[in-house]
């Protein structure tokens, strides 16, 4: 793997990305949209919004870089870039992992303004404060841009990716404790939904919400999200294909 050539795919992708305004549009502002709609939403009840909100942000960045992720990549795919860049001597790491880069960085972006949003316009109170908030969105964006390219692998057209969106997030969001706290859930639910990394991302803001100092269950969340992007990451570098 060489970092030159990673850093030179991350390099052509931003550019790309840059000349992309709705896609720009799509994922810096719809996140922000979105939480103000649910502060209006849960307006005669702010304390449940104040609870809400900062998991949100754990759910949000991982659902938009998974869905552009996964169309991006599947589009230069589908368009011959990608078989034209194999040709090069190039490894399937540099490339994925380039690609990752790339929409990670994005995916801090993202991150990054939602949560000023959140924190700052929309009034949310956190006892962790805004960098423990700001790790946790972008270890979400990272992960969702991780399982996009994963995902990108498997998919033939763009509709199929996202298609995929149901199968493998919704049943995270419905188990990760979002909804209804896991310990009330049927005991086969919570053994699933251990297996899920959107469990703990949402966990992870929980435990920022909730504590002041990085709790050993905080550092626990950050380590299985991470772990979870990195092995889709090499699972995606490993079934990465040409267009048939």
């Amino acid at each position: 793997m060489s970092w030159y050539k990673t850093l030179a795919t991350a390099r052509r992708v931003l550019t790309q990305l840059s000349h992309d305004r709705r896609t720009l549009a799509l994922v810096l502002l719809v996140p922000c949209l979105l939480l103000v709609l649910l502060k209006y939403v849960f307006q005669g009840e702010p304390r449940l919004f104040n609870n809400l909100a900062p998991m949100m942000l754990g759910i949000f960045p991982l659902f938009m870089m998974f869905l552009v992720t996964s169309i991006a990549t599947l589009r230069e795919r589908t368009t011959g870039t990608l078989d034209r860049l194999m040709t090069q001597p190039m490894s399937k790491f540099d490339l994925i992992f380039g690609y990752a880069l790339a929409f990670s960085l994005l995916g801090l972006l993202q991150a990054s303004i939602a949560s000023l949003v959140t924190l700052g316009l929309l009034g949310v109170t956190v006892m962790g404060g805004t960098l423990p908030v700001l790790v946790v969105a972008v270890a979400a964006a990272f992960l969702g841009t991780a399982l996009g390219l994963l995902v990108s692998a498997f998919a033939t057209s763009e509709f199929q990716a996202v298609q995929l969106v149901m199968p493998i997030l919704m049943p995270q969001v419905l188990l990760c404790g979002l909804f209804v706290a896991r310990d009330h859930m049927a005991r086969p639910l919570q053994w699933l939904a251990d297996f899920l990394p959107l469990t703990y991302s949402v966990d992870a803001m929980k435990q920022v919400t909730l504590n002041a100092s990085v709790t050993t269950v905080l550092q626990r969340d950050l380590v299985v999200v991470l772990g979870c992007g990195i092995l889709a990451l090499i699972l995606g570098s490993i079934t990465i294909r040409r267009q048939e």
